[in-house]
């Protein structure tokens, strides 16, 4: 699965975990092809996985977050609306967008841009006459 696929992927299913297990897919499984056991560091294709999942996170259609369970979470511009409905049923920090910046340095530090500051204008405008019930069904929660 190459970056294109990986987002298409996302954009399907909505809601996915970056590596994590839980109720929804797993993308650097879905990369993968198959389910990895241990670490996807490990796996054959670690560098491969490394490359679409970052690719995949950094594009501006695409919220890294914690929303499930606290791991990280990709979460497609289409369920914006569904997420702003539901704000205010959710733990403040699961809407935290989260961003991995490269320091100068070259270190990776996550770069925190709180919940509602990311929301586009027209997704907060689309999410005033989103029923929760409908939100929660769109989200799986």
């Amino acid at each position: 699965m190459n970056a294109q696929q990986a987002l298409a992927f996302v954009e399907q299913h909505g809601v996915v975990l970056a590596s994590a297990r839980g109720k929804v897919p797993t993308l650097t499984e879905a990369i993968a092809g198959a389910p990895i056991k241990g670490s996807w560091w490990g796996h054959t294709d670690g560098k491969h996985i490394f490359a679409v999942l970052s690719a995949v996170q950094e594009d501006n259609g695409i919220l890294v977050c914690r929303l499930l369970a606290g791991k990280v979470t990709l979460v497609h511009q289409r369920l914006w609306p569904a997420l702003a409905a539901l704000a205010s049923e959710l733990p403040a920090d699961a809407l935290t967008r989260v961003r991995q910046v490269h320091t100068a340095t070259g270190k990776h530090v996550n770069e925190e841009i709180p919940f509602p500051q990311w929301l586009p204008p027209e997704a907060a405008a689309a999410a005033a006459g989103l029923d929760p019930d409908r939100a929660r069904a769109a989200l799986g929660l």
